[in-house]
């Protein structure tokens, strides 16, 4: 290979005059899509008193938002498959300014279910346009580390972004909560229109082609589902962790923010060590973070009555977790093919479905009389079967190989 070569090979896809600035703006769109995502959940007494209806009830409002990220992952995907990306994020951040809105000023229960269903709908796509911008600015071998950097937006939103939101509407009012992630999506817009390069649209992409090429691949469903099953360990222990704390681990209802924060600090470890993982080997480091997230599982069961040892426990169950969060977006975007847009969004449909699936199956071993441990290992069931999936794939990618004649290598 010639010098000249060598060059084109290392250079970015798109130039940018600051590509570490370009990706923070990006990040801070994460960071947006974070708080407000997650921080319902630490207003929604306030938010069930304010609507009038029960707590239970007032839940249904976080299952709607998910529900607008499964359904608008391919949607717009779909259509938006040849617009110009940099336009692209604009447009899913002022809308998702705008839902936002709709949710503060939402006077019953149905219109605010309605509002969070769709401020769910730009959630995926921004996020996977978002990662197909940040690994066009660098070099091939530092596209991990960009794609993880834009996540680390979502994780901080955790230890920051939430608690700081939380604490707004318990002082302010639940309003003031929507309010302030709306502001935080105008910041997004301006950062990214003066950070971000334009990024025109490819002209001879389809949304129905890419679909097509996307939904018609083995991989891209093995992929997908090893995502939605073996991340919903997560949730599993997540969905439940207050009443671990108390009620298993005998501490005050006090500690518990201590937990949630050590789960947020988890997030943000683990999504950059994902981004060092992925420099090295995607494929295995999705293995590795499977099976690590099951054997911090199975210690979350036994050290959860032991108060606060359970502390660094919870830390790793989330960052064993992000390191799978990171490389399922690289892994969709290796294995969609052509249909890049699909591939970089859909594994934020995945994951919410994880988020159901391991709140629900939780939640059914806790109703069968088993306690609030349980759970634990119902996701280390699930990530396990994540991991068998994972490896399912590497028997196909090993068998297409084969049979196509091409040398039998790593699945990545």
């Amino acid at each position: 290979m010639t010098a000249t070569a060598e060059t084109s090979v290392s250079r970015p896809a798109v130039a940018a005059r600051n590509p570490a600035l370009a990706i923070v703006a990006l990040a801070i769109g994460g960071f947006t899509i974070g708080t407000a995502e997650f921080m319902t959940m630490g207003v929604l007494p306030e938010i069930a008193a304010g609507v009038d209806v029960s707590v239970p009830t007032a839940g249904h409002v976080i299952s709607a938002y998910a529900l607008g990220v499964v359904v608008g992952v391919p949607i717009l995907a779909f259509f938006g498959a040849g617009l110009p990306r940099r336009g692209l994020l604009v447009a899913l951040m002022v809308a998702y300014g705008v839902f936002n809105l709709l949710s503060a000023v939402a006077q019953s229960y149905h219109v605010l279910t309605l509002a969070r269903f769709l401020d769910g709908l730009p959630h995926g796509a921004y996020f996977g346009v978002a990662s197909l911008v940040a690994a066009s600015l660098v070099t091939p071998e530092r596209r991990g580390r960009a794609v993880a950097s834009v996540m680390l937006g979502l994780s901080v939103a955790n230890v920051a972004g939430v608690p700081a939101a939380t604490w707004l509407g318990q002082h302010l009012g639940w309003r003031s909560t929507y309010l302030t992630a709306a502001a935080l999506a105008a910041v997004t817009v301006l950062a990214i229109l003066a950070a971000v390069p334009s990024m025109p649209g490819d002209p001879t992409s389809s949304g129905r082609a890419e679909a097509r090429e996307f939904f018609g691949s083995l991989q891209v469903w093995l992929t997908m589902a090893a995502g939605a099953v073996g991340f919903g360990g997560l949730f599993a222990v997540y969905s439940y962790i207050a009443p671990t704390v108390t009620e298993v681990g005998g501490l005050d209802s006090s500690a518990v923010p201590f937990f949630v924060l050590a789960l947020g600090l988890g997030m943000v470890a683990g999504t950059w060590l994902a981004g060092e993982l992925a420099s090295f080997s995607v494929f295995r480091s999705l293995l590795g973070g499977g099976i690590s997230c099951g054997l911090v599982l199975v210690a979350y069961f036994f050290v959860s009555p032991a108060g606060w040892w359970l502390l660094p426990i919870a830390f790793l169950v989330t960052a064993t977790g992000s390191v799978l969060v990171v490389n399922l977006q690289l892994r969709l975007m290796d294995v969609a093919g052509g249909a890049v847009t699909l591939g970089a969004a859909m594994n934020h449909a995945a994951l919410n479905v994880a988020n159901a699936l391991g709140a629900w199956a939780g939640g059914v071993v806790i109703a069968a009389g088993y306690g609030y441990r349980a759970p634990a290992l119902v996701g280390a069931g699930l990530a396990v079967l994540g991991v068998l999936i994972l490896l399912w794939s590497a028997a196909v990618h090993r068998r297409t190989a084969v049979a196509a004649g091409r040398p039998v290598g790593a699945t990545d």
